[in-house]
């Protein structure tokens, strides 16, 4: 395979031609590879260790007393990250804001309990009980299509 880069100035985003004669396998993971987002890794501190924590296993992500704190079924883990900037590294499909303090995975979402008066109460799977501040409510609403 032949390689080549050329720096322009009117190129503000990175453009990617492939010139073959065919689309062979190693086309087709190079495009692959080429159209895959860089995975965000996700650090977590619990006794002084480090874990990297898989989006799918957070159940909630909170902020207290100026901490920032990852729950997950194997417990609570500390990120060194601010709660906006881990709001983009997850993925917005799985992952939601529902206070300027937390960060649900509504994979992990037992219940909403729209009974409340200009708020929702969302139970997790883990039992956990948390709140939809008035702020985000029509937002989680939105999302939910109601």
């Amino acid at each position: 395979m032949d390689i080549e880069i050329k720096i322009d100035s009117q190129y503000k985003i990175p453009k990617v031609i492939i010139f073959t004669d065919k689309v062979s396998e190693e086309i087709n993971r190079l495009v692959e590879r080429l159209s895959e987002d860089a995975p965000q890794l996700i650090s977590g501190f619990r006794d002084n260790e480090l874990r990297i924590l898989e989006q799918d296993e957070i159940v909630r992500i909170y902020s207290c007393d100026g901490k920032i704190i990852a729950v997950t079924d194997e417990g609570e883990y500390q990120l060194r990250q601010r709660l906006y900037e881990m709001e983009e590294r997850l993925d917005s499909k799985k992952f939601v804001r529902i206070s300027n303090s937390e960060i649900i995975n509504l994979k992990r979402v037992k219940k909403f309990d729209m009974s409340f008066v200009g708020t929702i109460c969302v139970t997790l799977k883990d039992s956990t009980v948390t709140y939809v501040s008035r702020r985000y409510v029509s937002k989680i609403k939105k999302i939910l299509g109601i």
